[in-house]
């Protein structure tokens, strides 16, 4: 029993950085959990893969601005990018007769290339890795403070637009005729969808952040209907996911970031497997 919890606590226990690193899981869970479930309700799950591309360019002027990996100006420079590309395509697809979807596709590829290459021009190939798949294990006190500053706006603006954003997903046509400013509510939204990949660049790296939005949603579909206990279970999916996920790269002197995410994914097909509403359903309703 004692060696079973030296395992389980002594990483933790004995170094600050897998301390940190577990604190930014459970911030990163408990923000970026809703509102992933919130778009997988509005069928814009890939927008969100999307958005975690398109901070990319931002990402690399901070980066270089702060002259080296400061997780800091490379989150506020990924925020400034993420809106910019989230603003462009809302103004696109209103002008034009091209989808949102269609608009955002555009925006991010160019935004994904112009980061590449911002980073890999001004950088090593070792900064080019960091940027893209992330630096879990050096998440420092300032990254800690903007991801909890992140996690708390998240969290006080779901609560204040709850109701008109649940509407706008339902019956975004009664939300126009009842002059509801849907699209003022799917700004807010956008924004928040933005702040949360930031939030997870700065732990998983731009092609992970969207990760440990969307597979602990997806988790937390499958056993459940309601909208508030989904969010709360994506939420703990997304916490328990990091703390196994940090476990078993230490133990296993693997990559944190993928670790992570994969621990999310094994949790998601156990879910398929398990859950009511998973495979065993679509089965039984086939038969």
């Amino acid at each position: 029993m004692s060696s079973l919890v030296a395992a389980l606590w002594g990483p933790f226990a004995d170094f600050g950085f897998m301390r940190r690193a577990l604190v930014a899981c459970v911030t990163l869970g408990m923000g970026a959990g809703p509102v992933g479930v919130m778009l997988q309700l509005r069928r814009m799950s890939l927008i969100g893969d999307a958005m975690s591309h398109a901070i990319l360019p931002g990402a690399a002027i901070g980066f270089l601005l702060a002259g080296g990996l400061s997780l800091t100006a490379m989150g506020l420079g990924g925020i400034g990018a993420g809106l910019g590309v989230a603003l462009l395509a809302g103004l696109v697809s209103r002008r034009t007769h091209l989808a949102e979807d269609a608009s955002f596709a555009s925006f991010y590829l160019t935004s994904l290339a112009l980061g590449v290459l911002i980073v890999s021009a001004r950088g090593s190939n070792i900064d080019l890795l960091h940027v893209l798949f992330g630096t879990i294990l050096a998440i420092d006190g300032p990254a800690l403070y903007l991801m909890g500053g992140i996690t708390t706006l998240s969290v006080a603006l779901l609560a204040v637009i709850w109701r008109p954003l649940v509407m706008e997903c339902v019956d975004p046509g009664f939300m126009r005729m009842s002059g509801g400013r849907g699209g003022l509510y799917h700004m807010v939204f956008l924004f928040l969808v933005v702040i949360n990949l930031v939030a997870g660049f700065e732990a998983l790296g731009t092609l992970m952040s969207v990760g440990m939005m969307m597979v602990p949603a997806a988790t937390a579909r499958l056993w459940t209907r309601r909208l508030l206990p989904m969010m709360a279970l994506s939420a703990m999916v997304g916490v328990m996911a990091g703390l196994v996920g940090l476990l078993v790269s230490y133990h296993f002197q693997l990559a944190a970031g993928p670790t992570i995410i994969l621990t999310c994914s094994v949790l998601y097909i156990f879910s398929l497997l398990a859950s009511p509403t998973g495979i065993r359903a679509g089965a039984g309703l086939s038969l």
